[in-house]
């Protein structure tokens, strides 16, 4: 019978199983991949960790790829623009092109004078006047076009007063010659003078790290100037890249938080002679405020640093980027020092640039270090509900130090009363 009622449960069991197994079409609404992904989970955290990516790359270019553009009539509005951001093979390609075809289209309107007129006929012939004098064919008339265009002028070969085609001819190759010029050496001129190589030259540190400042949690990482000449009005900044979901229900992917890096005290405007260490002191309107070193592993998100300034050559803005990922951020570590006074002069080791050294820091958050210091400010009743306590122990001993005087005063009464009697 024990045998028969343990089957019948197994069986029930499986039943109840293959019941709650049963497949059930649920239809959800599409959401981003992003927010598929924050979408929670029942695994563990540390075994489903997914690979970050960037944002903006340790070099400073942004990792975003732009598809599906369908308005490329844009670009060709702001052609000037479009060939400074091309590279230097298409450039360099474009502006070869771009002399070779006006060179070749003028030689050939040049030679289709001559010939229409029959110059070709009359090669050696003194007594015709040409409409350009030793022009025999293509390859002389294309000679022309380029001594034209580019004013170099040799003398051999000359335009005639007798070829009103061809005067007219040489002022509109003269003014597009010179508009093309314009535009070609400009570009090329403004994409060598690019301070984008000057920005290779700003370096900031491999890391960031957290550690206590003043007696503050603070958020910091190294910048520093590799040349002599310096970066003008240089100033710092940082956004913090980190998905979000508001309280509605919408999901912002990427969302872009200020950080701040002494904006209202004018820290974050920086005289860049030598390595500066920025800080971003974490408060209340930090957000970092509720991250301890035991969650920053499991946070997603990014810090994305720009310094800007002028060039002081070419007085050009001047912008470097960097990013910092969790596994970037070292808590619980400092910069080591890397300035030197020496013999009359400053010295900077940028070898020690990127290390680091580990110091005391507490494993808390700074709200929780904040709730820490307020209690310890308190006096030993610092709460409420032991204030409350305490209030009710000295009523309660009141009330029992009042009883035992009526009940004495009573007995005193009864006394009397009964030696009265006597």
């Amino acid at each position: 019978v024990c045998l028969f009622l343990m089957a019948a449960n197994v069986l029930e069991e499986d039943s109840m199983e293959q019941d709650i197994e049963s497949p059930v079409t649920i239809h959800q609404p599409k959401l981003p991949k992003q927010a598929r992904e924050d979408l929670p989970k029942n695994i563990n955290k540390e075994c489903a960790k997914r690979k970050i990516q960037r944002y903006v790359r340790k070099d400073g270019k942004c990792n975003v790829h732009h598809g599906n553009v369908r308005e490329t009539y844009r670009y060709l509005t702001d052609i000037f623009t479009t060939l400074v951001d091309l590279k230097w093979r298409f450039n360099l390609l474009i502006f070869v092109m771009v002399y070779t075809v006006t060179w070749l289209f003028f030689g050939m309107i040049w030679w289709l004078i001559a010939y229409v007129r029959g110059d070709m006929d009359h090669i050696g012939d003194s007594t015709w006047t040409p409409c350009v004098s030793n022009l025999n064919g293509f390859v002389s008339a294309f000679l022309f076009s380029i001594e034209t265009e580019t004013t170099i002028g040799y003398g051999y070969r000359v335009i005639t007063d007798k070829c009103p085609e061809g005067i007219i001819l040489l002022l509109v190759q003269s003014v597009l010659g010179s508009i093309v010029n314009a535009f070609m050496v400009g570009c090329m001129f403004v994409k060598i003078s690019q301070p984008k190589k000057r920005a290779e030259t700003l370096v900031f540190s491999t890391n960031a790290v957290i550690s206590m400042r003043d007696g503050k949690l603070c958020l910091m990482f190294r910048v520093g100037d590799l040349r002599n000449s310096h970066i003008v009005e240089a100033s710092i900044r940082a956004k913090l890249i980190k998905s979000k979901q508001t309280k509605e229900g919408e999901f912002i992917p990427l969302n872009q938080t200020d950080i701040n890096v002494g904006y209202y005290t004018g820290d974050d405007r920086l005289f860049l002679v030598s390595p500066l260490i920025i800080s971003h002191e974490i408060n209340q309107q930090s957000p970092f405020w509720e991250i301890s070193k035991a969650q920053l592993p499991k946070e997603e998100l990014e810090i994305v640093v720009i310094l800007e300034g002028m060039v002081e050559a070419t007085g050009m803005t001047c912008q470097a980027r960097s990013s910092y990922i969790t596994s970037e951020i070292l808590w619980g570590y400092r910069f080591t020092p890397v300035l030197t006074l020496e013999d009359g002069f400053y010295e900077v080791d940028y070898n020690s640039f990127h290390e680091t050294y580990e110091t005391n820091t507490p494993v808390y958050s700074a709200k929780e270090l904040a709730e820490m210091a307020s209690r310890a400010e308190l006096p030993l009743t610092w709460s409420v509900s032991s204030k409350l306590d305490q209030h009710a122990e000295l009523e309660t001993e009141e009330e029992e130090k009042n009883q035992e005087d009526q009940n004495e005063r009573n007995g005193d009464v009864a006394n009397l009363e009964n030696e009265s009697k006597v």
